[in-house]
């Protein structure tokens, strides 16, 4: 879910790049791109998967 969060915000900052928009500092292209990095890390690292490292989803 992160991953497609992630995608999101790319194509958010490609066209405001490509289209030369002039934005605020917070919605800049750049800044979009660094928060999607960070939810791809996230995505990576299998915050939000739902994996349970302490057993509790194991079958009886």
């Amino acid at each position: 879910m992160l991953a497609f969060g992630a995608a999101v915000l790319f194509v958010i900052a490609f066209v405001i790049h490509a289209t030369e928009t002039s934005t605020e500092a917070v919605f800049s292209p750049t800044s979009l791109m660094l928060v999607g990095l960070a939810l791809l890390a996230a995505h990576s690292a299998g915050v939000g998967s739902g994996w349970s490292g302490r057993g509790g989803g194991r079958r009886r």
